[in-house]
């Protein structure tokens, strides 16, 4: 996947390392707390197992803005569709724009590839929101998660 930049946010996707970990785990949890205190499951061991058991550094990027990591994503090809399997934005990096213009930089790969995306969202999060006016449509619910798919642009 290509890397692309932004000169309005200044924004850019770089690939990540296997040394990463502990800066994205640390990203990933201030980018999710408030979502999961809202809902009792702010649980910081639970949060590194799930990434330790999913970091997949090939499939990893960071969100530079301005040369500082700002957040990061991971994309999965599957055999039918993409897994947007993490897309977090640091606090101080939300509101502005920022995952907007790294979802339409996933969302311009997967069409080029005629795939479709599919994405989990906690329960009660913003994200929810934010897939929605993107495109996506709910498929199904779980207990603490709601999960979309956006079908394939030819």
């Amino acid at each position: 996947m290509p890397t692309e930049s932004r000169p309005a946010l200044n924004l850019r996707l770089s690939p990540a390392g296997e040394g990463d970990f502990e800066a994205l785990l640390s990203l990933r949890l201030a980018a999710m707390r408030e979502s999961l205190e809202r809902v009792g499951r702010f649980d910081p061991q639970r949060a590194r197992e799930r990434l330790s058991r999913g970091y997949l550094p090939a499939y990893t990027r960071h969100i530079q803005q301005d040369g500082e990591l700002v957040g990061f994503v991971v994309v999965v090809p599957r055999e039918h569709d993409w897994l947007l399997d993490h897309l977090y934005i640091h606090p101080s990096a939300q509101g502005a724009g920022v995952g907007s213009w790294v979802l339409a930089e996933v969302l311009k790969e997967a069409d080029a590839q005629h795939k479709a995306v599919s994405v989990t969202a906690l329960k009660h999060s913003d994200a929810n929101r934010f897939y929605l006016r993107h495109g996506f449509v709910l498929q199904a619910e779980g207990e603490w998660d709601l999960y979309y798919l956006r079908s394939a642009r030819k």
